[in-house]
């Protein structure tokens, strides 16, 4: 994937991840489109990544909303925009065990990061296909690898993109469709500040696996990495990664660490 000159949607582009992926992809001219449901955090993105050299289209947008996500994409494809890849960083955490989470919080947890991001994807991934193909990246996590305390729907919801963008990848690979999924470990991000509670709350607080995360403009430089090589998994943060091996090695091993750490 060569960046120079292309034509870039980000979702979740006013905070973290988003943000400093833009930031790093505006010198190289790209023009960028930009979506997020934070208005004033979005504003100062924009500008930020305008005087980098980026073209910027901002986009205010609710990944809860499909009606909406369609509308924007059909304008984006109606004033002429050829989008040469979309990534995917719009979603929301919770901090609630299973038996205290009541059941419209998974539905509202899956609506932003599972339906939300398939809608955005299905409206643009015909337009890829006839403009000779694109990249799809989203964000996923260490624990839409495996289940984790605290975390039941956020874990389900990224479980369910790697089901989804696999079946992408195997029904459009012959359109040059490339998909990338983007495995955060800790990175110092306000994903836990906005995080729901059982009660449906923010949870208001930064985890110390977020504080003491690598910062968004580091892992912005190893998803982009990862995303010329145009590779199907990216591994996003520090030493904590190594659960990864873990997880696929030694499973019992694993079941028993993940038991073991302080989910907050």
């Amino acid at each position: 994937m060569d960046f120079y000159k292309k034509t870039i949607w980000i979702s979740g582009a006013a905070s973290g991840m988003g943000k400093a992926v833009a930031l790093a992809l505006a010198p190289e001219q790209t023009t960028l489109i930009l979506s997020d449901r934070d208005t004033e955090g979005l504003k100062e993105t924009t500008k930020k990544a305008t005087k980098k050299g980026a073209h910027v289209v901002p986009i205010t947008l609710d990944m809860s909303d499909s009606k909406a996500i369609y509308k924007s994409a059909e304008d984006v494809i109606a004033k002429g925009y050829k989008i040469n890849a979309l990534y995917h960083f719009a979603g929301i955490s919770q901090r609630s065990l299973v038996s205290e989470t009541p059941i419209e919080n998974d539905r509202k947890i899956m609506e932003i990061n599972f339906f939300g991001v398939v809608a955005l994807t299905k409206a643009i991934l015909p337009h890829m296909i006839e403009n000779n193909g694109g990249q799809l990246a989203a964000a996923s996590s260490l624990v839409g690898k495996f289940g984790f305390p605290y975390r039941s729907a956020y874990s389900a919801s990224k479980h369910a993109l790697h089901g989804f963008f696999e079946s992408v990848l195997t029904e459009n690979y012959k359109h040059n469709i490339r998909i990338s999924m983007l495995i955060g470990g800790r990175i110092h991000t306000n994903i836990s500040k906005f995080a729901i509670d059982k009660s449906g709350k923010e949870h208001g607080q930064m985890d110390p696996g977020q504080a003491n995360g690598i910062s968004p403009e580091k892992a912005a430089k190893q998803i982009l990495r990862g995303l010329r090589k145009e590779k199907l998994e990216i591994p996003v943060g520090g030493k904590e990664l190594l659960i990864l091996k873990i997880k696929r090695f030694f499973p019992n091993w694993h079941s028993k660490l993940v038991r073991k750490i302080n989910p907050m």
